[in-house]
């Protein structure tokens, strides 16, 4: 497999990981407008063999004007193109995010007991992930139906501390590859591994259902996240994204 096809199969899985409740094919791009805070379930994304992105563009403006939404691309290294249309135009650039990648070439260990994998959230899980988001009861109800969007297998990750959760994560399987989303730790509990220990019944959860590898992606300057993925085995990045965002509607 080429590095091109690397990277497009890894960009495909992990729009499957995070699907958007409310999508649909522009001009051969695909327009996410979720609602909540999230960009990348609010932006124009290009898809493998989308060509010229101006009729796209010009479509996503009045869609997400229509909406009340600001307009927001997302722009992968791998399709350059909206880069090159928006440049010099009235977005900011914002939030460069690296995909990493790992091989699962080691059999999963024994399942670590301190750590719950189940199908579903749980509402522990949920609150917990509400409170470290600050998110209102709008975003709240985004996620869950997020949540409910998603058709591939999943699992999620709790990891036990004193007196409750000390860390959260899912991942879902596409195939052969793994994709991990939603690693939180709370601020108090952070630096003592519990992170790690979630990612790990995750990768551990995933080879025993046949994944192969594994991805992410994490913000490009959050160093204390991309230290903890590289210890746990993420030390190839494919490429990068960053998002063009445009003004708040008035």
């Amino acid at each position: 497999m080429s590095d091109l096809e690397r990277a497009w199969r890894v960009e495909e899985a992990c729009l499957n990981a995070w699907p958007s409740p409310r999508q649909l094919l522009v001009h051969g791009y695909l327009l996410r407008a979720a609602g909540g805070p999230s960009k990348r379930q609010n932006s124009l994304n290009p898809m493998r063999g989308s060509g010229a992105p101006g009729p796209a563009v010009d479509a996503a403006q009045a869609i997400f004007g229509r909406l009340g939404q600001r307009a927001i691309f997302r722009i992968p290294a791998i399709a350059p193109g909206l880069e090159s249309w928006l440049a010099g135009g009235d977005y900011a650039v914002v939030d460069e995010t690296c995909t990493l990648f790992r091989d699962l070439d080691a059999p999963a260990g024994a399942p670590d007991p301190s750590v719950a994998v189940a199908a579903a959230p749980g509402a522990d899980w949920l609150a917990l992930r509400d409170t470290m988001n600050h998110a209102d009861a709008a975003a709240g109800r985004v996620f869950r139906d997020t949540v409910a969007a998603l058709v591939l297998p999943r699992a999620f990750a709790a990891a036990a501390a004193e007196g409750g959760i000390g860390a959260i994560a899912f991942g879902v399987l596409d195939r052969e590859l793994l994709v991990i989303e939603a690693v939180a730790t709370p601020e108090p509990l952070r630096g003592r591994g519990h992170g790690k220990r979630a990612v790990e019944a995750l990768l551990g959860w995933g080879r025993g259902q046949g994944a192969r590898a594994a991805c992410l992606q994490v913000v490009a300057a959050n160093a204390p996240a991309r230290a903890l993925y590289r210890a746990l085995g993420f030390e190839r990045e494919l490429y990068r994204y960053h998002y063009r965002v445009g003004a708040e509607p008035g």
